[in-house]
């Protein structure tokens, strides 16, 4: 593996800045300081630019096995590796569902031959596989994801007493995708019955409603509280929830953690006149108020963490009639980009989305070495300049399905180099592909 100097870079890192050069030697940090010298090491002038730690994207939807014709481990990956994200969790509702130790393994083993970024998947639980749940390794696996809303397949978990196995007994993490399937049901016929076919994106946030989202987040945290369940509950999207957690505690402390998602912070229900089905999600975009609230929620540590919700699916799919067109989007390319661009608005600091994006998903996850720069740590690392304008395209986007929701937005701050566990992977819209990104491991 090459060994690599970066020179003069401002390190945005455990709240600090500081300029420094970072050695990096057989895929770690080998030293930080000032001056460093190393005879044949590749050395990159970062003078001006800054050097963060990768985004750990805690929330992917890679679609492999079973719905390559939207996405696949290699081309998505390579797309995280372009927007700055180093490692990601991907989520079990691919086909078939990755509700047995079989097939969660037969994902790591596709990972291991194509992944330019390093890895983790979910152990998926449905209502009738609690005894595979329960084999499941917490040293080397993320997390069991619970589908607490409708999903792909046999995954939502809606049975009470399955819920109350879960949480009673899981060995691990369990991340819950929280929206109440009865209360989205109801509005959906309500809205049948008033409008008929003719229903609208417009009506998406109220079909699945802040209401829906709180009565189920609101479930899980009682269910983490009663069973002491390790709970992290996925892309909050309202005002409202916001109260359900504690930012009182040290986050390594916290049973019950949150996370973010980029299209809940960026867009808000105003955007459906312009974006419509590009930015159907679920849950679903809301108002503006949600939105400033969930920013407000990260910037005050009741969210805990922000990830993508990465869920690409192809454009002849989302430009389909609103019923029938699936929910989610590709984000993984323009995450990072799109906070920088709400740090250079003034919304947030570099500083916080180091920490929203990589330490505090290495004290959720609690994942070894890594999402710090500290010498000995896995060299995972971003650097950007924030003074390089670019225009998000069909011609510079990595996505398998080819379209962006940022499409015809301008970034003025751009990914110049990423490195994956040491390796070079990118530099500039090129790619160094015959390294592929290791396995995470977790200290639990």
């Amino acid at each position: 593996m090459n060994t690599y100097l970066i020179k003069a870079a401002t390190i945005v890192n455990e709240g600090q800045k500081i300029v420094a050069d970072v050695l990096i030697k057989d895929g770690l940090i080998d030293k930080i300081g000032q001056n460093l010298a190393a005879p044949g090491a590749q050395e990159i002038n970062a003078e001006g630019q800054y050097l963060l730690p990768g985004m750990i994207d805690d929330q992917v939807h890679f679609r492999e096995p079973g719905l390559t014709h939207k996405a696949d481990i290699f081309t998505e990956s390579m797309a995280a590796v372009a927007g700055g994200i180093t490692s990601f969790m991907e989520m079990p509702n691919t086909v078939p569902n990755t509700l047995t130790q079989e097939l969660l393994a037969d994902k790591y083993d596709i990972a291991a031959q194509t992944s330019l970024a390093n890895y983790s998947f979910y152990m998926g639980a449905s209502n009738d596989n609690i005894e595979e749940v329960l084999k499941t390794d917490p040293k080397n696996v993320c997390g069991i994801k619970v589908f607490m809303g409708s999903s792909t397949g046999n995954m939502l978990v809606d049975n009470e007493k399955t819920l109350e196995n879960i949480f009673s007994k899981a060995p691990i993490l369990v991340a819950t995708h929280c929206e109440d399937e009865a209360t989205i049901r109801h509005n959906l016929a309500e809205y049948k019955a008033k409008y008929g076919d003719d229903l609208t994106i417009e009506m998406h946030p109220l079909i699945r409603s802040a209401e829906a989202c709180y009565k189920s987040s609101s479930l899980a945290v009682e269910l983490a509280k009663r069973y002491q369940t390790r709970l992290h509950i996925l892309h909050i999207s309202t005002a409202k929830e916001i109260s359900l957690f504690d930012n009182t505690i040290p986050l390594k402390d916290k049973k019950i953690t949150a996370e973010a998602c980029i299209h809940h912070l960026w867009f808000n229900d105003k955007d459906y006149a312009s974006k419509g089905n590009f930015i159907k999600w679920n849950p679903a975009v809301k108002t503006e108020d949600d939105q400033k609230g969930v920013l407000a929620g990260v910037l005050n540590d009741h969210i805990d963490v922000i990830a993508t919700d990465h869920a690409p699916h192809t454009l002849a799919e989302k430009q389909q009639a609103y019923a029938q067109a699936p929910s989610g989007g590709p984000l993984v390319q323009h995450a990072l980009p799109a906070l920088l661009e709400m740090h250079l608005q003034g919304k947030i600091s570099l500083e916080k989305i180091v920490e929203k994006t990589a330490h505090s998903l290495a004290i959720c996850f609690d994942i070894e070495k890594r999402g710090f720069i500290r010498e000995s740590y896995w060299a995972d690392l971003v650097l950007v300049d924030l003074n390089d304008p670019w225009k998000v395209t069909k011609l510079n986007n990595f996505y398998k399905c080819g379209w962006s929701p940022f499409d015809g937005d301008t970034f003025k701050a751009s990914i110049t180099h990423t490195f994956v566990s040491g390796n070079l992977a990118y530099v500039k819209g090129k790619f160094t592909t015959d390294q592929i990104g290791k396995r995470l491991t977790f200290t639990r």
